[in-house]
């Protein structure tokens, strides 16, 4: 049986559980769903929480801009990311592995063909690619879209069945219950042009993102006929819940 492919999205907020430093409970969370579910689905991760891994146990001195701060932290704790990925994945008999792209990698034709046969090889003999931006050469992320984005791009390209965002909220929430604060999930959108009236600008408070990048990423998927879930990643077992329709969420077909 062919398994379906998932790229799963993580934002910093997820990572960090709405705190300020990664949270090893919520990616040993991510890491035993991904073990119960490894006989129907492979999993391709594209992760932010490098710059949050770092801060939590660095202060840089600077005289630059907070862009290039941003970057060196990315540096710094990118390593850190990865261990925490490994380290807990490894206790549930999972592989890992580190890819890092940008933007201009998708724009030419022989790197998206590297990209491709290398996750291919990677996903094929049972290790998941954890992705995330190549920070010290591009700011495109950092400044806006935290990985979103990326992660669209990366579904595209390796034509995955499903993209998965976890965000901090059950999906995208109507405009008028939002402003109640009483909030309620869009469960169903065919139509983007309505969605973005539904939606407010604002960032998210680790990530550079806010669900206009999430809906930059679903119409990006969309072009590539890929469904876009926005579940709420702060929740334990979010993504088996959303495979089984036990918990409000956002698809856009």
């Amino acid at each position: 049986m062919q398994k379906k492919r998932i790229l799963l999205k993580i934002g910093s907020n997820t990572l960090t559980k709405e705190t300020d430093h990664i949270s090893r409970g919520k990616i040993e969370d991510i890491g035993r769903q991904i073990a119960k579910l490894k006989d129907k689905y492979e999993f391709i991760i594209v992760s932010s929480g490098a710059i949050a891994a770092a801060k939590q146990f660095v202060k840089l001195e600077h005289n630059g801009q907070e862009i290039t701060v941003k970057q060196a932290l990315a540096s710094i704790g990118q390593p850190h990311l990865m261990r925490i990925f490994q380290e807990n994945f490894r206790e549930l008999g999972l592989f890992t592995s580190q890819c890092l792209l940008s933007y201009s990698d998708f724009e030419r034709e022989v790197s998206k063909e590297n990209i491709c046969n290398t996750i291919n090889v990677l996903v094929a003999n049972n290790f998941i690619p954890i992705i995330n931006e190549n920070d010290t050469v591009a700011t495109d992320e950092i400044q806006f879209g935290d990985n979103d984005k990326l992660a669209a791009l990366t579904a595209a390209l390796m034509k995955v069945d499903l993209l998965v965002i976890a965000t901090n909220t059950d999906g995208i929430y109507t405009k008028e219950s939002f402003a109640d604060k009483d909030p309620k999930t869009i469960r169903l959108v065919s139509n983007l042009i309505d969605l973005q009236k539904e939606i407010s600008n604002s960032k998210s408070s680790h990530g550079t993102g806010g669900m206009e990048s999430k809906i930059e990423a679903a119409n990006i998927a969309r072009k590539a006929n890929i469904e876009t879930w926005i579940v709420n990643g702060l929740k334990d077992n979010f993504i088996i819940d959303a495979l089984e329709n036990k918990t409000a969420f956002t698809t856009i077909k």
